[in-house]
């Protein structure tokens, strides 16, 4: 499903989840109901194999994309926006990196 949406949509617009329901909740009014929606359960599958990591900065730095974007598991070869990631998180992350003593450039 990631790889044909993502020859359609701009990479952002990808769902980090896909969790297949009968139907989706409705409100009184025919609108989706997005507070009725289930929590996507499981692991994230972006379609990398798992790569751990190697040196004291690359578990560091992994360390860091795990408390922010909230996942158990991150490789070294996955990809930030593929596992959730959008700009503010990429802020939380520069900044968490700045006080493990790691400084990053957001271009």
């Amino acid at each position: 499903l990631r790889s044909e949406l993502g020859r359609e949509l701009p990479g952002y617009m990808v769902p980090s989840y896909f969790v297949q329901l009968e139907q989706l909740p409705q409100t009184p009014n025919g609108k989706i109901d997005r507070k009725a929606l289930p929590a996507p359960e499981g692991s994230l599958q972006t379609g990398v194999d798992y790569a751990e990591p190697r040196t004291v900065q690359e578990r560091a730095l992994v360390a860091v994309w795990q408390s922010v974007l909230g996942l158990q598991t991150v490789g070294i070869l996955d990809n930030f926006f593929d596992l959730g990631g959008d700009s503010i998180k990429a802020i939380q992350i520069a900044s968490r990196a700045f006080q493990a003593g790691y400084k990053l450039d957001m271009k």
